[in-house]
């Protein structure tokens, strides 16, 4: 039988592990506005925007929403303190890697969005790394099991 000892987060845990969850609620919030999209919002956006909008395959909202839940629910793993947070970290990178190389290479988001449609991928990619270099090391301090 394995026994494992948790020694008690830092406060930086704590603000670390809910500063991530109100990214990814964020996160969350702005999936579920793109894929329920008013026809009013739609009609704001430029012809080239709804053209990139409308040009969105189906299958790529989908890893949308793995990346954005899958990180939530690491979020939520972390906080509770157990080590899934790790596995769903990773299921979440993997989608944002997917969604993002997408977005970046197949279509023409950075012609109609310019330099932050290939700003913000970077960066929420970086994110999506630090969480699972912190939950991995929170398991190795004892943190989360």
């Amino acid at each position: 039988m394995t026994v494992t000892t948790q020694t008690k987060p830092t406060t930086s845990f704590w603000i670390i592990s809910v500063v991530a969850l109100l990214w990814n609620l964020s996160g969350v919030m702005n999936f579920f506005m793109e894929v329920f999209i008013a026809q009013e919002a739609l009609a704001v956006l430029t012809d080239a925007q709804r053209e990139l909008y409308e040009s969105t395959p189906g299958w790529l909202k989908i890893f949308y929403g793995i990346a954005v839940i899958g990180g939530t629910l690491g979020c939520i793993a972390l906080l509770i303190k157990k080590t899934l947070a790790i596995q769903l970290f990773i299921i979440s990178l993997t989608a944002i890697v997917i969604q993002m190389s997408y977005s970046l290479f197949m279509t023409k988001a950075v012609e109609v969005y310019g330099i932050i449609s290939a700003i913000m991928p970077i960066i929420v990619i970086g994110i999506g790394v630090f969480l699972i270099w912190y939950s991995r090391k929170a398991k190795t301090k004892g943190w989360i099991s």
